[in-house]
């Protein structure tokens, strides 16, 4: 079984030179889906790519070229598998398990603590 690659992309991002991308670096047209979302043409867009093994760096080089703003990578799935809302429930399950990154937090220490003298 395959595995499939998805990459979430800026809405001004041309999706058609993706897809010459994509081609041009050996994947079949049969190989890759574009979701678009009709309603809301400011809404960032979701791209699939079917990868064995030894194509992950190459499907993430054509992503990179094309600004994509997060990779997910699904082992064990195939394109079928991999549609529009399977694959937006996975993100955001992914999403909501990561552990962000906090803002610097300053932890102040006493320079005077607590010892056995007892001070009046």
């Amino acid at each position: 079984m395959s595995n499939i690659l998805a990459g979430l992309f800026e809405p001004y991002s041309d999706y058609k030179k993706l897809e010459a991308d994509l081609e041009g670096s050996g994947f079949e047209n049969s190989e890759y889906i574009v979701y678009l979302n009709e309603d809301n043409h400011h809404s960032p867009y979701i791209v699939s790519v079917s990868v064995k093994e030894h194509q992950i760096d190459d499907a993430m080089n054509v992503f990179s070229r094309n600004t994509v703003m997060k990779t997910y990578l699904f082992e064990n799935m195939s394109l079928e598998q991999a549609n529009y809302s399977t694959l937006k429930n996975y993100i955001s399950a992914r999403n909501k398990a990561e552990i962000h990154t906090s803002p610097d937090v300053r932890i102040k220490v006493s320079t005077m603590g607590m010892d056995s003298e007892v001070k009046f």
